[in-house]
């Protein structure tokens, strides 16, 4: 349908057609309806309710070219903030690309947990792990005053991305490439706040995920082997229980199905407090440990 398409002007209420046509099978025609009005919007500033105001707006070629791109690259799977190029994170714009996991929603809730305890208090330290596009990091940095932030990631590629994001919102942040797997002490001693969005999802329950992810989101940034799932939560929780300062916790966010066995580990590794918390969807997806 779209190599057959006149080379002319197109009402754009027709190419909102198009795409549900275009993207069946895909996407449910709501979200079909969403990723449409987030494209238009960001390429033209018109929403649902200015087309549904204006419903005979028309394109002119050269504007509709971008929008029968995007859905070329849509019918691949590739996700819209990929396409865009940016994703909000905690009111924040950030660049994503294929090299870094696209922020979610339950980590917003996650940065909004740290937030909600430690906003009050001004020059903390932290420490972000694993931090991709930075998006935690940065979050923490612009809403915890005069905080002192380092971040670590494995990928130079997912660092590049971060310490532009960084530099897009001005946030002073101390970037370190390291493979926290064979780090035998963290880069900073007596931190407030350890926090961590690490590789949590079992091999097996690739099933589970939407093809836009496992086709362009990082693997690396994503899967655990099936039969050591914990196995970047415990190395943290073990480098982390030697360099919390008095009255400092560790935050993760983690898989929906091991929460028992995260509050197991977290115990073993020698903190004596933890708290487990649902994401708004109801599911297992936070956890706080402090001594």
């Amino acid at each position: 349908m779209i190599a057959d398409r006149e080379l002319k002007d197109v009402i754009l209420k027709e190419i909102k057609n198009i795409f549900q046509a275009e993207l069946k099978g895909i996407y449910a025609p709501e979200e079909t309806d969403v990723l449409f009005f987030r494209l238009t919007e960001a390429y033209f500033g018109i929403n649902r309710i200015g087309l549904a105001l204006q419903p005979e707006l028309v394109l002119r070629k050269e504007e509709d070219d971008r929008l029968f791109a995007a859905l070329h690259e849509l019918k691949q799977h590739r996700p819209v903030q990929q396409i865009l190029g940016s994703t909000l994170f905690y009111g924040l714009e950030l660049k994503v690309n294929e090299h870094v996991l696209i922020p979610r929603p339950e980590t917003e809730e996650l940065v909004d947990w740290i937030c909600s305890d430690y906003g009050h208090k001004s020059g903390l330290s932290v420490l972000d792990i694993g931090t991709g596009s930075g998006c935690i990091a940065i979050a923490l940095a612009r809403n915890l005053p005069g905080a002192r932030v380092t971040a670590v990631d494995l990928s130079e590629a997912a660092l590049e991305t971060a310490r532009e994001n960084a530099g897009m919102h001005g946030a002073d942040i101390r970037f370190i490439r390291e493979d926290i797997l064979k780090a035998h002490k963290l880069p900073e001693e007596n931190i407030d706040i350890i926090v961590s969005n690490p590789p949590y999802v079992r091999n097996m329950e690739a099933r589970e995920i939407k093809k836009n992810v496992l086709k362009h989101e990082p693997h690396k940034a994503l899967f655990v082997p099936d039969d050591t799932p914990l196995v970047f939560y415990e190395k943290i929780a073990r480098l982390a229980s030697g360099h919390l300062a008095k009255g400092g916790s560790l935050y993760f966010e983690i898989n929906q199905y091991l929460g028992k066995e995260m509050i197991k580990m977290i115990g073993d590794t020698g903190f004596k407090n933890s708290i487990l918390k649902k994401d708004a969807s109801g599911n297992d997806r936070m956890l706080k440990a402090f001594c």
